[in-house]
């Protein structure tokens, strides 16, 4: 019987479900947030949980243990420094998942997981330059403002047409 057990299979044998929740804890520690679906986000908060709580630990032991799990040198040394220093005073609950609605393709559930102090970067807020970026963040900006510009023609011809009807 299988009373209590919690482990979500997503049809796959166990090698591609460790791979898959592998590279989601690995996406999830590097970006802050990601968006998948929402029984994968349910399931990816088990192990992201467990692992900052084994980060904060700070020992060779827990770095070691981390490194067997997810085997990402990058990865196992922000879960140890960086995320364990920002959730140092939180006893857990580090995620949250926020539900987006169903997906255009395929109808499934989307939602976002990402560590409850994650704040996104408004293109506002980002630097007009930055050393070395040969212009990737003015290239965003202007990119961004073609979008915008695009977004009041479109109304414009929607309304006209709207009219000529």
């Amino acid at each position: 019987m299988r009373h209590h057990r919690v482990k979500h299979s997503f049809g796959r044998k166990s090698g591609p479900r460790m791979a898959l929740v592998r590279g989601l804890v690995q996406s999830l520690v590097e970006y802050g947030r990601i968006k998948t679906t929402v029984v994968k986000a349910k399931e990816l908060r088990r192990h992201v949980e467990r692992a900052v709580t084994m980060g904060k630990k700070k020992t060779v032991h827990a770095r070691r243990i981390l490194m067997a799990r997810y085997p990402n040198q990058k990865v196992v040394g922000m879960l140890v420094g960086e995320v364990a220093d920002r959730f140092a005073k939180t006893p857990g609950g580090y995620t949250r998942i926020v539900k987006l609605g169903p997906r255009p393709g395929d109808n499934a559930h989307m939602a976002y997981i990402e560590f409850i102090d994650f704040a996104p970067v408004k293109a506002s807020d980002a630097p007009e330059t930055v050393k070395g970026d040969k212009g990737g963040v003015k290239r965003a900006k202007a990119a961004s403002k073609v979008v915008a510009k695009r977004k009041k023609t479109d109304k414009k011809k929607k309304i006209a047409s709207k009219r000529s009807t």
